[in-house]
């Protein structure tokens, strides 16, 4: 993936972050979260930071865990970057990380809640509505 952390043999990268997105057919549909993923990047320009997919893009969550813990994280913060609690949080990726926890053991991963609990976001969705209206 474009921008990838490259961290050189022996070095431990402990925390790692996984933008978690639903995925789209279209493939310009993802810009916004690579976007998203870039700013992020430039924000924490020494953590591991990466963009999954639920479905139809790649790479899929079990994919890019796989990357990272081979990159040597040890520690996983998901962000899903959904609005809300929808079923895909409430099933499907509890589901997902519970096989994650079977195939890494040692590894600890901590899910955020989704983008619409946050406050702050809501407020800048809610005043760039006023700017378009």
């Amino acid at each position: 993936m474009k921008g990838a952390l490259v961290v050189p043999e022996g070095i431990e990268m402990p925390q790692g972050i996984l933008l978690f997105a639903h995925g789209a057919r279209d493939p310009l549909w993802a810009n916004p979260f690579l976007d998203i993923l870039d700013k992020v990047r430039s924000l924490r320009p020494t953590q591991d930071v990466d963009l999954c997919f639920l479905e139809l893009m790649h790479p899929s969550l079990d994919q890019a865990v796989q990357e990272q813990t081979r990159r040597g994280v040890t520690d996983l913060i998901i962000v899903p970057l959904f609005m809300a609690q929808g079923g895909h949080l409430r099933h499907d990726l509890p589901a997902l990380i519970e096989t994650l926890h079977h195939q890494h053991p040692a590894l600890k991963i901590r899910v955020t809640t989704a983008l619409g609990d946050s406050p702050e976001l809501l407020e800048a969705i809610a005043q760039w509505v006023i700017t378009q209206a």
